[in-house]
């Protein structure tokens, strides 16, 4: 009977971790809004800092962003309580924005932001940012985000000019408003799916 026991209580234990799991991913997936708007964010703080040659083109835009996602967050906020898989991803994305924001903010005032060091660090925080996420979530399609990050971080320490910009344009494309694109149309298919089952 212990026996009997032990093994179901497994069961559940498992089916709980399957299912925050797959709480975590639906919760990604309900913002992935948020990948895109930061995505259009950074090709329009780098398209206006590569034309204008103005210093403030990333903290004016990385400061908009902010507030813009702030607001919509606000507004979008759920009333269902959020599973311990939801708030560490939300904590790990929070974190990485704060710092990103702050080093990006502090670059762009100071004018001492290189093309190496903004492209490598900010890559390597996104990185950082995908790959504990998608480790959480064992999401390989956000582990190979991941992997394209790292990816970039290593080419800005050695490669220059407009290959890297184009690397890092690339990057942003496919890791952040495809990535984000693809959570938007999940989002959608799994309201359409409950809407069904109701």
């Amino acid at each position: 009977m212990t026996a009997n026991t032990e093994a179901q209580e497994l069961k559940d234990r498992l089916s709980l971790i399957e299912t925050m799991i797959a709480e975590g991913r639906r919760s990604t997936e309900r913002f992935g809004w948020t990948f895109v708007l930061w995505g259009v964010a950074y090709y329009v703080a780098i398209l206006w800092a590569g034309l204008g040659h103005d210093y403030k083109a990333w903290p004016i835009t990385m400061t908009a962003a902010s507030v813009l996602t702030g607001f919509i967050i606000a507004q979008k906020r759920s009333k269902r309580p959020a599973t311990t898989t939801v708030r560490a991803i939300g904590t790990i994305w929070t974190a990485m924005g704060i710092s990103l924001f702050i080093l990006l903010m502090s670059m762009g005032f100071s004018g001492r932001a290189d093309q190496h060091t903004a492209i490598a660090l900010s890559a390597a925080m996104l990185a950082f940012a995908n790959a504990a996420s998608g480790i959480i979530l064992k999401w390989k399609l956000q582990i190979a985000c991941a992997l394209v990050w790292w990816a970039l971080t290593v080419y800005a320490c050695f490669g220059g000019g407009t290959p890297l910009t184009i690397a890092f344009l690339m990057a942003i494309f496919f890791c952040q408003i495809v990535f984000g694109a693809y959570g938007m149309i999940a989002e959608a298919r799994q309201r359409r799916k409950d809407a069904a089952h109701a």
